[in-house]
């Protein structure tokens, strides 16, 4: 039988940051991030598993050459990394979660041999001693959290030396024992500094040169901290928004500047995309954007959040609409206006109505 390959990305430091942080936002990033290496995959290697913190890839009666198993490495490092950096530089939560998320590094560990697969509620999966000892290898005494581990056999097999180096890569020899048997391997930790990070587009703050059109104030019986959760966690907007019948998101993403959800109000989507303006120290900010309506050009809201003590704090919300043409500036001043003053005020007291009840409950 011709040897297979057994390849598995490991994101180090997964445990802790779970129990340790907020636990649906650590949900959520680390299923970012493990999205983020699935769509890393260029060698087209099949997965297996989905491992907690861990993804379970094989190629079968393949094995791909030094040159390109390394850049596939390395792609998968970049990435990783690229998105640690997006989730760094845009976040607008202050949990625990969210600010320690950069923390968070990576680990691959690959080897290969002959696979045996079983088939569980019709899903092929691969079986046998290859399997068992690449999950073994995840458990070895490399002396860090950011690194690739080669498998003796699969160096052998795409002849990586143990003096290979370039700026990134320097490969030294390991080796562990479990149950009795060694096995060898070559690793190397990656040089972050010379990965070349993804670009993505930066926070974007938003300046304004007038008053706000509309400004609400409301007192709200929680930390500021959950306040910005239930505003920014769009699963909660169906119980305090009023007139939607839906809203489209993204369920695994923490919402970040430029994150995007649509709000489908009779049968008319409204697209929002996150953005942030400058507050005072302390305060917290979250803002939102559309040019969906055609009445206008532009529609800011903002809210921002005073806290007042460890269980309370004050909700400011801002209103900012844009229009070029006159007949715009007319219509949003005669009928729009008084609309959105409405439907905002409801909703605050309607916000205020949901958390009330939710902390009866809790």
């Amino acid at each position: 039988m011709t040897s297979s390959l057994l390849f598995l990305p490991d994101i180090s430091g997964f445990t802790k940051f779970v129990q340790n942080t907020e636990v649906e936002h650590s949900q959520h990033v680390i299923s970012e991030l493990l999205e983020v290496l699935i769509e890393a995959n260029t060698e087209q290697l099949l997965l297996a598993e989905i491992e907690g913190d861990a993804l379970f890839f094989y190629k079968e009666n393949e094995i791909p050459s030094l040159e390109k198993l390394l850049a596939q490495v390395e792609h998968m490092f970049s990435a990783f990394y690229s998105h640690l950096k997006l989730l760094e530089k845009n976040r607008i939560c202050p949990c625990n979660a969210c600010s320690t998320a950069p923390n968070l590094e990576l680990k691959i560990i690959a080897h290969c041999g002959e696979l045996q697969f079983i088939n569980v509620q019709k899903n092929r999966k691969p079986f046998g001693n290859q399997v068992i000892e690449v999950h073994r290898l995840m458990k070895n005494s490399v002396n860090s959290d950011n690194y690739v581990l080669l498998s003796k056999e699969l160096t052998n097999h795409i002849h990586l030396s143990d003096s290979y180096q370039t700026k990134l890569y320097n490969f030294k020899k390991g080796n562990n024992t479990y149950d009795g048997k060694q096995l060898d391997y070559l690793f190397s930790v990656i040089a972050k500094k010379e990965l070349k990070l993804k670009p993505f587009q930066q926070a974007r703050k938003i300046l304004f040169n007038k008053p706000a059109s509309l400004i609400f104030e409301n007192q709200f019986p929680v930390s500021a901290k959950e306040l910005l959760e239930y505003i920014t966690n769009y699963s909660y907007r169906k119980y305090w928004v009023d007139g939607v019948d839906s809203f489209d998101y993204n369920l695994n993403e923490v919402t970040r500047i430029g994150t995007e959800h649509v709000c489908v109000i009779n049968q008319k989507r409204l697209n929002f995309i996150t953005v942030i303006k400058d507050v005072k120290p302390g305060q917290l900010v979250y803002g939102e954007l559309t040019t969906s309506p055609k009445a206008i050009d532009e529609l800011y809201q903002f809210f921002i959040i005073s806290p007042l003590t460890s269980n309370s704090c004050n909700l400011t919300a801002e209103v900012y609409i844009k229009a070029k043409s006159p007949l715009k500036k007319i219509l949003i001043y005669v009928l729009l206006k008084n609309i959105f003053k409405k439907n905002i005020d409801k909703g605050l007291k309607k916000l205020l109505v949901f958390i009330g009840s939710r902390n009866q409950i809790s």
